[in-house]
């Protein structure tokens, strides 16, 4: 069974960092791209942040370029989202994704999901 279990979300004040882990099991991800979106209240679901199975080409939302780095260790099969100067718009539930290519994830298709980890910013 194909699993992507999501950690690191809590509580930060604006300005603040968290880290993101995103831990696969069940298939080898090594070769897969991964991903992360997120949802706010009342909104609905945005990229964040891909990346493919090299780690070599990474691609982020505007909102969050220059903020949040996407990365990966294949040897752990998990994907990382750091995230620095939060804001209280970068408050919601972040999901992990996986896919074989990048294509499905960056049209926000991807074939597999995490359950997301909340991450709230106060201002």
């Amino acid at each position: 069974q194909v699993q992507l279990v999501e950690s690191g979300g809590g509580l930060v004040q604006a300005g603040g960092s968290l880290r993101l882990s995103c831990a696969a099991s069940g298939r080898t991800f090594s070769r897969d791209a991964m991903g992360w979106f997120r949802q706010a209240p009342g909104k609905e679901r945005e990229f964040v942040a891909a990346i493919s199975w090299t780690g070599g080409s990474t691609y982020y939302a505007d909102s969050v370029k220059g903020r949040f780095t996407i990365s990966r260790d294949n040897a752990k099969n998990t994907v990382y989202l750091q995230m620095n100067s939060l804001k209280p718009e970068d408050t919601a539930v972040y999901y992990c994704a996986a896919d074989s290519t990048l294509i499905p994830i960056r049209a926000m298709k991807p074939r597999y999901w995490g359950r997301g980890t909340q991450v709230a910013v106060s201002s």
